[in-house]
């Protein structure tokens, strides 16, 4: 290891500070552009020591568990909370465009559509119990040490009230060291709390998890690697009026704002479309939406979030029909027979993309076409396939809901 002072030049697409020399890139992260830095190197990474000139962009950090002055993070949760709020949000903006530059595409790109503190309804924590305590917080970033938060400026009032009922049930779950997650959801009648990462559980276990959630009267839900343990009240999800009970631990979207967003987005794109194919729909966020303006497929490889969406269909009113089909749309996409059915298709899959759905899509007479994407990468590759076979590009929304992490989230409108 050894000591040495850098400038940084730029920011990486991992929110990291990149410093040149003639070994090429040294990633430091917690430093901003402009900034003289002395930093403890290994190779290409740098280790940030102290700041020699300040970028005039540093900001104090809005948490005390990211770091006293910014420099040596602890809580691995968030990058950038350093980093001002304007150019901030014109990094997370030039990441779009740089992946779709990338790919030969240059669309104009609208402003970012910006996350706020507070928002945070979906937090994935780690635990461990100790000799004296149970640890509940995030890890260090590149680490398996547990820093453990008495405070979370992202997420939101409900959660972080509720910070001591979380630790009682990770305590009463909990038998040894051994470290697990919790996934925590904010729904409309309490947080739903999934448990994964602990091989077996006991009756004792059982017993306790049930006795604490039932005097806590704070928690809506328990499950345990999938399975319920205690239900006190069904947690329900709102999606533009329409409620839904989501499966354990099922994917929903990091914050109410962002979803609404988005869905907005696809509902204006798709405007007046019959017929509309839903594709990796999971619980139904653009599905039930989307079934105000026509008659609705959605497909979805998760059997249970599809029996969620399907359940919320069935018994709301207003909607035209909602057919839910489950398919593993990797191995076996929408082929362009199937999609000649339809006169709009919205896709959101996970951060590997939708490559192979993109070229049967590309071969099809699909009018319209709605990308919704966490990857700005793997999005740029499917949308130049698309490009390619007919589509254009008609607007790019990013949307923050990772706020102060490289994460950014995007929205396509096409037309053949």
């Amino acid at each position: 290891m050894s000591a040495e002072t850098v400038t940084i030049s730029k920011l990486g697409g991992q929110g990291d500070g990149i410093a040149y020399d003639a070994d090429g890139p040294v990633y430091v992260p917690f430093a901003l552009p402009g900034e003289t830095v002395s930093i403890a190197r290994v190779k290409s990474e740098g280790t940030l020591m102290s700041i020699g000139t300040p970028s005039p962009d540093r900001q104090e950090p809005a948490c005390r568990h990211f770091g006293p002055d910014g420099v040596n993070g602890t809580c691995g949760g968030c990058t950038l909370q350093h980093y001002a709020d304007l150019p901030y949000r014109a990094f997370k903006r030039q990441l779009v465009i740089d992946a779709l530059k990338s790919k030969g595409l240059t669309p104009e790109v609208d402003e970012l559509f910006a996350a706020h503190p507070g928002e945070r309804r979906r937090v994935v924590f780690s635990a461990r119990r100790t000799e004296k305590d149970m640890l509940i917080g995030f890890s260090q970033a590149e680490s398996h040490h547990i820093v453990a938060i008495e405070e979370c400026p992202i997420s939101s009032a409900a959660i972080v009230a509720r910070l001591p009922a979380i630790r009682a049930v990770a305590k009463a779950v909990a038998i040894n060291a051994e470290g697990f997650r919790i996934s925590v959801l904010e729904t409309l009648a309490g947080l739903d709390l999934a448990v994964e990462g602990i091989k077996t559980i006991s009756d004792k276990q059982r017993r306790a998890v049930i006795d604490t959630v039932l005097s806590l009267r704070s928690i809506a839900r328990v499950s345990f690697n999938g399975e319920v343990l205690v239900e006190p009240y069904k947690p329900l999800i709102d999606f533009g009026g329409i409620q839904v009970s989501p499966s354990p631990g099922a994917f929903t979207q990091a914050t109410k704002p962002a979803e609404d967003a988005m869905a907005e987005l696809v509902v204006s794109h798709v405007g007046k479309a019959k017929r509309i194919a839903d594709l990796f729909a999971g619980t139904g966020t653009f599905s039930l939406r989307l079934a105000r303006i026509g008659r609705v497929t959605a497909v979805e490889a998760d059997e249970k979030a599809l029996a969620s969406l399907d359940s919320a269909a069935r018994n709301s009113q207003g909607l035209k029909p909602v057919t839910v089909e489950r398919r593993d749309l990797f191995r076996r996409p929408l082929m362009t027979l199937e999609l000649k059915h339809f006169d709009a298709v919205v896709f959101d899959p996970p951060r590997a993309g939708a490559e192979f759905q993109s070229k049967e899509l590309a071969r099809s007479a699909v009018k319209k076409i709605v990308a919704v994407s966490c990857n700005p990468l793997s999005l740029a590759r499917d949308l130049a396939i698309l490009v390619e076979g007919g589509y254009r590009i008609t607007r790019v929304t990013p949307i923050d809901q990772f706020l102060w992490t490289s994460h950014v989230e995007v929205v396509v409108a096409l037309e053949k």
